[in-house]
């Protein structure tokens, strides 16, 4: 009976063929329409006549998949050259089809064209037919063509941009002139000027594959508490004072490790309200004032034991004057019961109900003198719309001898009437007002009266700002007015300060200047990293630059002092079209050093397969996108880069000796699509029936025209639609705005179904440090490894696994035994879903 029809195999392999190729032609067709690309169409036509011919038994299937294979073979390269992965996306069915096709339980099944046979009768097969050896000899040439191919494709990168620094032209200093010994690690970017650069050079490009593990430590503060509804992001730089190694955990203990052993010192635990509106539970670090001068003793009346003023109950909260006041002081725990009348040095923790905590770094214990016999300041103090969890400060604050300036995050999204972005100084001893900066008031900077409010909604501080003391500035990265995709409200004083960066005096709180980053921001395009502050050689001339890196990928370099942009700024024609009630800016700013990624196109679309390709290039086209600065749409807009940021808040680190700056460009695309809302109480976006109403109720915009759906740009399979690579490291000239070398960085071990270590280039969340040795440390890539790289070409010199995601910035220093450590956490972040820890690990070289 076999030699009478075609064999089960022949037409079960021929149904499944077909049915892939009338997908693509429907697909296709949908695409055609859609004005994109015809292959889709062609060869979805052409799976259908192989398949038929497949199912007949007719050996002239494989013909038509040696040309399948071909064309598609020459399309790929004609869109994507040779990039390995956007070929693999493009030819990976159609070369297995084909590789299935020439194996012998096919071949001995086909019959070769020839001469008329009986009605329903099929002619043996005849392998010595030349019919049948020309399609299995031409579909196995074009095979071997794209194995060829692919083999070039692995041997090139055609992302690669390659380069070597030239040696640091100065000797480095004894000293950073900034009073933090070159062994220690003062503040989160190391100093207040933000540099994340250590003058220690004992790890080297010729030593560092020696690190190891010299010791672990783990918090026990772990993601997924019973009853804990918050997700939590390990996100902290420790700090290195004298022996001591401080950090604090995502549930806001303080910490206090021998930098040396990594045994516990203290711990302090400042029992945080419990259920918080909060989108993230997390401490990127602590602040700390070196023991200049003693602290003024502790007036009599203050009680042993510390007390606290603790936030307004948001039930009994409206946002008028009265009722945002604290209420009366509740009692606080301090570390082991400990407090101090006069501390000769102080840590300042921010928590996540509200507070600025002092702590004594000799034992964790509250130093009462602050916070008017308290230890502490309530940040809820003079604010609107009070709802526990809705404002904090997720950064550690900035502190000189004589001032600390708190700025907070407030909630995406959630409604119109947030507290407000109002930025704070207060004494660095008492805990007193000094000044506060309100960008909807910023001409009035003296202390708020009692009785009266900030003004609610305002553009917040959520990073990490820098400071010049010398120059008596603070710079503070600014973010956005709630909703962030929505402007058509926003006042013109808000309109001024919004996205920018802002130079406030130290003594007076008042705008010295401010660079503007995005104009009418309606993308949360905020300035989301702490700017970084060098002194750089230009035409022969030493200038006090300011760099700051922003989501949309743009490095401005301007002088600190004036704000004027020491490389380029150009102004750009943006798309137009905004949604109804409100405008987009004409034009949008780029630097000169700009990491901004060319234009999406449809040939830039990927998959695992051409199906899930085919699918991206379909969603592309029926999305609104007109490149960078698209506005939000009810129809849905792509934005690229995303709101995830090419720079986040882990920022840049700057080798102020070789004048270059290390940074981590990381490429996604995100859909932001508006909601018009009825009304200011049914949930568009979240959904009825949320697992906890705790929860702030993300995107739904409550007073605002629109809710907005935000989501990653995403092919059917989950995987991102933009092809790979999604993350680099790269090396620029901050003086001349060059791009030095680009490589990209990371694999996809932890982010596929299958521990696959492809080094494909992935997302990073978390900053780089560089040191005076030549040696860069990243940890926050999406997959569980800590790196060291050559600063001078971007070689990766050394990996190490981690045991949970790295997603924070490593730091470095010396311990007492006179080895440089390099500390990294791991503790996983929740947004991204990388796995959970509590780990705080030490790497050195190994004892002499």
């Amino acid at each position: 009976m076999s030699a009478l029809r075609p064999s089960l195999l022949l037409r079960v392999t021929g149904l499944l063929i077909a049915l892939m190729g009338i997908g693509l032609v429907a697909g296709g067709a949908w695409l055609i329409a859609l004005g994109g690309s015809w292959y889709y169409l062609v060869a979805g036509l052409a799976f259908v006549l192989g398949a038929w011919l497949l199912a007949r038994g007719r050996s002239a299937a494989l013909w038509v998949f040696a040309a399948v294979v071909g064309a598609t073979l020459a399309w790929g390269l004609w869109e994507a050259g040779l990039d390995w992965w956007p070929l693999a996306a493009r030819v990976d069915v159609p070369f297995l089809i084909g590789l299935f096709l020439i194996t012998p339980w096919v071949n001995r099944r086909l019959t070769p064209p020839s001469r008329p046979q009986a009605l329903g009768v099929a002619p043996p097969a005849d392998p010595a037919r030349p019919g049948w050896h020309g399609g299995r000899l031409a579909l196995a040439a074009v095979l071997v063509l794209f194995a060829l191919v692919a083999l070039a494709s692995w041997m090139v990168d055609p992302h690669r941009i390659e380069g070597t620094l030239a040696q640091a032209t100065t000797p480095r200093p004894g000293d950073d002139g900034l009073g933090v010994p070159a062994g220690e690690w003062h503040a989160y970017g190391r100093t207040g000027h933000g540099q994340r650069y250590s003058l220690l050079d004992q790890i080297t490009p010729d030593n560092v594959g020696r690190l190891d593990v010299a010791w672990t430590y783990r918090t026990g503060d772990m993601r997924g508490r019973p009853g804990d509804p918050h997700e939590t992001t390990f996100e902290v730089t420790p700090l290195k004072i004298g022996n001591k190694l401080v950090l604090c955990t995502p549930h806001q203990s303080v910490i206090a490790l021998d930098a040396t052993t990594g045994q516990q010192l203290w711990r302090y635990d400042p029992q945080i309200q419990g259920r918080l509106a909060l989108q993230h539970l997390t401490c990127r670090g602590l602040s700390y004032l070196p023991p200049t001068a003693a602290v003024p003793a502790a007036s009599a009346s203050v009680p042993a034991a510390g007390v606290a003023a603790a936030p307004v109950d948001a039930s009994s909260a409206t946002g008028t004057a009265a009722e945002t006041q604290a209420r009366p002081p509740q009692p606080v725990a301090a570390a082991h019961g400990k407090t101090s009348a006069s501390c000769t040095a102080q840590l300042f923790m921010p928590t996540a109900d509200g507070r600025v905590i002092a702590l004594n770094p000799d034992d964790g214990s509250v130093c009462t003198a602050f916070g008017g016999g308290t230890g502490q300041i309530d940040l809820w103090a003079g604010m609107p719309h009070v709802r526990p969890g809705s404002y904090y400060s997720t950064s550690p604050v900035v502190v000189t001898d004589k001032v600390l300036i708190v700025g907070g995050t407030v909630l995406d999204n959630v409604t119109t009437h947030e507290p407000s972005g109002v930025i704070r100084a207060f004494d660095v001893r008492t805990g007193a007002l000094v000044w506060n900066w309100d960008p909807g008031k910023p001409d009035d900077t003296a202390p708020l009266p009692a009785g009266r409010t900030y003004t609610p909604s305002s553009p917040n501080s959520w990073s990490i700002s820098s400071v010049d003391t010398a120059l008596g500035l603070v710079y503070v990265p600014m973010g956005n007015q709630p909703p962030d995709q929505w402007g058509g409200r926003r006042s013109e004083a808000v309109e001024r300060y919004a996205s920018s960066v802002v130079a406030l005096d130290l003594a007076t709180g008042r705008v010295r200047w401010h660079f503007q980053t995005v104009h009418h921001d309606l993308w949360d395009y905020d300035v989301p990293a702490q700017p970084s502050l060098v002194d750089l050689t230009i035409q022969g001339q030493v200038v006090p630059a300011l760099v700051q890196p922003t989501k949309q990928g743009e490095l401005f370099v301007l002088d600190r002092r004036t704000g004027r942009p020491l490389l380029p700024v150009t102004e750009v024609p943006a798309p137009q079209g905004a949604a109804e009630g409100d405008r987009t800016a004409p034009t949008q700013p780029r630097s000169a050093l700009s990491f901004d990624p060319p234009p999406l196109e449809g040939r830039h679309m990927w998959g695992a397969t051409l199906f899930d390709q085919l699918g991206c290039r379909i969603a592309l086209h029926r999305l609104r996108y007109e490149g960078r600065y698209t506005p939000p749409s009810l129809q849905g807009t792509l934005v690229y880069p995303g709101n995830f940021g090419v720079f986040n808040w882990g920022g840049i680190a700057v080798d102020p000796q070789r004048q270059i700056a290390f940074t981590t460009p990381t490429y996604l695309a995100f859909v932001s699509q508006l909601v018009p809302r009825a009304d200011d109480k049914t949930l568009y976006v979240q959904g009825e029936g949320r697992p906890d109403d705790s929860l702030p109720a993300l995107n739904e915009n409550f007073g605002a025209p629109f809710a907005v759906k935000l989501s990653a740009f995403t092919s059917p399979f989950g995987l991102p639609c933009q092809a790979p690579p999604w993350g680099y490291v790269a090396a620029a000239d901050l003086t001349t705005g060059r791009v030095i070398w680009q490589h990209k960085n990371g694999t996809v071990r932890d982010s596929s179904p299958l521990p696959l270590p492809f080094q494909m280039g992935v997302p990073n969340l978390g900053g780089p440090i560089v040191t005076a040795g030549g040696v860069a440390f990243l940890s926050g890539t999406l997959d569980y490894y800590v790196r060291a790289y050559d600063l001078r070409n971007g070689e990766q010199l050394w990996q190490h696994r981690l045991p949970a995601g790295g997603q924070a910035t490593p730091m470095t220093y010396t311990g007492a035994d006179g080895r440089q450590y390099v500390v990294v956490v791991a503790g996983g972040h929740g947004s991204l879903g990388t796995k959970a820890g509590d780990h705080v690990i030490a790497y050195a070289l190994p004892k002499p």
